[in-house]
């Protein structure tokens, strides 16, 4: 986690001492619509919530980063065939993650920019009773790509996202993959 949050700071203090053409700061929040594909889970996509931080660094006209820092949870449920196995399994499972995305930002007119790139996510708290035993079920960690589109006006920026988990976030057992899949809307606010 360290290393992940040093790597960000370095990201955010070296654009900005080389950002020539604009640099700006935002905050940001919206709704999350996620799930985890597997088994255990239930398919249905669960709603949930993230609020963060931006900033915005051009280095050509058209062409620019985008790091964030974002608190973000991931919401589902356990699969309803699991009620036979399990008898004491929560209704809900909530983690928690630190996400950093660092992003390519595209934008073909002032108004409109696209974004794609890497995400990394560090899991700060974990419903630790998804199994009656109380054994950690989740990986620490998550990698995903993210795909979006966000409309700029003035200090308000309006966005959506797509966001793919990479990694396998199961480390209970090997016979199953878990992978985050999360669709974000939201708006933030530029300084």
């Amino acid at each position: 986690m360290r290393k992940i949050l040093f790597i960000a700071l370095l990201v955010f203090a070296g654009t900005y001492a080389n950002a020539q053409k604009g640099f700006r700061l935002g905050v940001k929040a919206g709704a999350n619509l996620n799930k985890i594909d597997g088994q255990s889970f239930d398919q249905g996509f669960n709603f949930s919530y993230h609020a963060g931080a931006f900033a915005e660094i051009d280095f050509a006209k058209r062409w620019g980063i985008q790091p964030e820092v974002i608190w973000s949870q991931t919401a589902t449920k356990p699969a309803t065939n699991l009620d036979a196995i399990y008898t004491t399994l929560p209704t809900n499972v909530k983690l928690d993650y630190l996400m950093v995305p660092i992003l390519l930002r595209y934008s073909p007119i002032g108004l409109l920019s696209f974004v794609a790139g890497p995400q990394f996510g560090v899991l700060i708290n974990k419903n630790e009773n998804l199994l009656s035993n109380g054994q950690q079920a989740f990986k620490s960690g998550d990698f995903s790509m993210v795909l979006g589109a966000q409309v700029n006006l003035k200090v308000l920026r309006i966005y959506g996202r797509y966001n793919i988990g990479l990694q396998n976030i199961n480390d209970f057992t090997d016979q199953q993959k878990w992978n985050t899949q999360q669709v974000q809307l939201g708006l933030g606010l530029k300084f």
